[in-house]
């Protein structure tokens, strides 16, 4: 049997008029600004112009991911087409794709087979240029930082100790760790310097976080950029950074909307990962999609341990926002992985690995509905390749076990195959009489934050802490920056530190290498194992298989 690729069904698609879809959310188009007939920013000042409608929020995340991929944002695009379906007035507010995994080794984020946004190229290349923007204005901050030094600091910086470094949006090894300011007293002071991914800079997290312009160049302007010579932190705001980096991020903060395949209003804003971030779409486009429908269907990057945990202990914390109802995603492909089966096996039917494979789905449900007491329903996401015993035993295992499970077939049929998983959402919504909680207490010690996240998010034992991590922890406290949120850097394939150890490990610690403060976004890092904010690209990168013709199509996209 042969399918479609997902650019194929997308550039098939007949899609509407952008205008068209604002008005079905009561806009105008005095109330949008055009990107071309298919895209559009709409002004964040309309949330203060008019009552919102305070829509139930729906969190969708997922097992820890496998090479086999899981598809959380297929399901959620396809459960808020289902719930369109069924006559709910629903928008759905995904996180913008970044090009490093464009090119790199995951594809795009604009969903799949029959349930994706579009237009679907423009939005895994340039879209509307908010990360270009992002980019700019970080790199703006670093030049200024350098500049500042060349022109006699006054701020007695440490050239030593600068902590901002530059990023772009590309997957670039290369970058990580370079020397800069050479060829001469002209050229600027020479120091170690380095590279981000445009998704991990705190730039970004700022935008995600922020609820207006003045929010925005209020957190920028707490950026710690370095410190002096006394040890002392030297900020964005004692650079008069805030403002020009505000102007270039401007007409960035407004959520981009366009639309699925079968026309659901999307919002598409926002892109930190999940496993050297925060991992959710902008508070402004939840926000704006909560102003104007019944129901939001939003995504939280990775699996349940990395994205649910940083969107309801750090985005929910932060904005007011509490989910009504959580989809799991899971698949009997990754069941297996986890069961042991390798890549290259997973489309043979393995009932036995399956089962073995289960406890990590259990732990990812536990932590929803025991830690952050909040209803859920596992989405299993069918694949062509499962056979009918494989899902029946999923299920049956999943019930014996007290899990709530639903069969998804968004890929295959759209948001007729996301009907039945929309249903039990809104049956968990009628019927929730949870108390939400988060994970912590914020006003915890620093280690303390930490340890809990470990023990009761991920099953370890213990956290080991270096000399260096314990180091940076005391002077984050000691500058007042310790009663935050922490945003814990680790890898997305295992609840552990090590990506190797698949299932539901136990009997292990989580080492804590290095400590850094956001004090703009308003939490603290933990950096775990090996985890790097500047990924390289694979062997056989997917950008070997991009190409474009003389017409404008682009192939190779996924």
């Amino acid at each position: 049997m042969s399918f479609k690729s997902d650019i194929e069904i997308a550039q098939e698609a007949k899609l509407k008029d952008i205008r068209e879809i604002a008005a079905k959310m009561g806009l105008t188009e005095d109330d949008i600004d055009l990107y071309g007939r298919y895209k559009a920013k709409v002004d964040y000042n309309l949330l203060k112009k008019s009552p919102g409608k305070n829509a139930k929020l729906i969190l969708v995340t997922a097992i820890n991911p496998t090479p086999a991929g899981e598809g959380k944002t297929t399901t959620s695009i396809g459960v808020a087409d289902g719930l369109s379906r069924l006559g709910k007035n629903t928008i759905v507010a995904l996180r913008e794709p970044s090009l490093g995994p464009v090119f790199g080794v995951k594809g795009g984020a604009a969903g799949g087979g029959y349930s994706q946004v579009v237009p679907m190229e423009d939005i895994n290349l340039h879209f509307t240029g908010d990360f270009h923007a992002i980019g700019a204005a970080n790199n703006l901050l670093a030049a200024m930082i350098d500049n500042h030094i060349y022109q006699g600091n006054a701020l007695d910086i440490d050239t030593r100790r600068i902590v901002w470094r530059r990023c772009v949006d590309m997957n670039d090894r290369q970058l990580r760790y370079v020397v800069d300011g050479l060829g001469g007293k002209v050229n600027g002071i020479p120091r170690e310097d380095g590279f981000d991914i445009t998704v991990a800079s705190e730039v970004m997290a700022i935008f995600c976080l922020s609820n207006d312009i003045n929010d925005m160049k209020e957190r920028i302007s707490r950026i710690v950029v370095a410190y002096n010579r006394s040890g002392e932190p030297v900020t964005a705001g004692q650079l008069n950074a805030q403002g020009a980096m505000a102007a270039l991020l401007k007409d960035a903060l407004k959520p981009n909307l366009v639309q699925t395949l079968e026309g659901t209003p999307a919002f598409i804003h926002g892109g930190p990962f999940a496993n050297i971030a925060h991992g959710c779409n902008s508070i402004m486009a939840t926000k704006m999609a909560a102003h104007f429908a019944d129901y939001v269907v939003t995504e939280a990057g990775f699996g349940a341990d990395l994205g649910a945990e940083k969107f309801i202990d750090i985005k929910c914390r932060m904005s007011g926002l509490k989910p009504s109802a959580v989809v799991i995603v899971a698949t009997v492909r990754a069941m297996k992985y986890n069961g042991g089966v390798p890549k290259a096996e997973l489309n043979n039917e393995n009932l036995e690995a399956l089962e073995k494979g289960l406890p990590n789905l259990l732990k990812h449900v536990e932590n929803i509905t025991k830690v952050f007491k909040l209803p859920a329903v596992v989405a299993v996401n069918r694949f062509p390749t499962d056979s009918e015993a494989e899902l029946r035993l999923m299920e049956e295992k999943c019930r014996e076990l007290g899990v709530n499970v639903r069969i998804s077939e968004v890929w295959a049929r759209g948001g007729a195959g996301g009907e039945s998983v929309a249903r039990e959402v809104l049956r968990l919504i009628e019927e929730n009489s949870s108390e939400f909680e988060y994970a912590y207490d914020e006003k915890l010690p620093i280690k303390d934050k930490i340890r809990t996240i470990a023990q009761r998010i991920y099953g370890a034992d213990d956290v080991i802490f270096t000399d260096q991590a314990s180091k940076e922890i005391a002077e984050i406290e000691k500058i007042g920056c310790g009663q935050t949120p922490v945003c814990m850097a680790k890898t997305q394939y295992s609840l552990t530190d090590d990506q190797t150890k698949l299932g539901r490990p136990t009997g292990f610690s989580i080492t804590i290498r290095q400590v850094t403060v956001s004090a703009g976004a308003g939490f603290v890092v933990a950096i775990t194992g090996s985890i790097m904010k500047m990924p390289g690209l694979p062997k056989l990168p997917a950008a070997e298989r991009i190409d474009v013709d003389n017409t404008g199509r682009i192939s190779g996209l996924f």
